[in-house]
């Protein structure tokens, strides 16, 4: 519990320091069948860590939450880039599957924060143009 705490707070943090201004022109978007597929995995990721969390096998030891925490979130890394091949019928940009690698670790925001570094020029992936930082000079 404590370290999803602190995953949560050096998130959260991270988030903070690399916040800007609305700039909504230089913002991209994520497909939404990319979110839909985010999710789909999301919860049989979960349905699989309370399955196997609460098996008679995995209550022995004082890793067995960790160890299926940390099955699953493997599992859900390898497996959601696969479905959303499939699903978008494409090859996956940089961006797109590092948005669901991160959603796979930081569920509900981890996705999103990888997505407005890209957007903020923290990220970058040779797939794409580097992000233009926009200067305002004082008159």
């Amino acid at each position: 519990m404590v370290r999803k705490v602190v995953v949560f707070a050096v998130a959260l943090a991270a988030f903070a320091f690399f916040a800007r201004g609305a700039d909504a022109h230089s913002h991209k978007k994520i497909d939404p069948r990319l979110t839909v597929t985010s999710i789909g995995v999301g919860a049989a990721s979960t349905a699989t860590f309370f399955a196997i969390s609460h098996g008679k096998h995995w209550h022995n030891g004082p890793l067995a939450s960790g160890t299926a925490w940390g099955l699953t979130t493997i599992g859900c890394m390898a497996v959601s880039p696969m479905v959303a091949t499939a699903v978008l019928d494409r090859p996956l940009s940089y961006r797109e599957a590092h948005v669901l690698l991160a959603s796979c670790v930081l569920p509900v925001v981890g996705g999103w924060l990888v997505n407005e570094a890209y957007n903020n020029g923290t990220l970058w992936a040779p797939d794409e143009k580097p992000a233009r930082k926009h200067h305002h000079h004082k008159k």
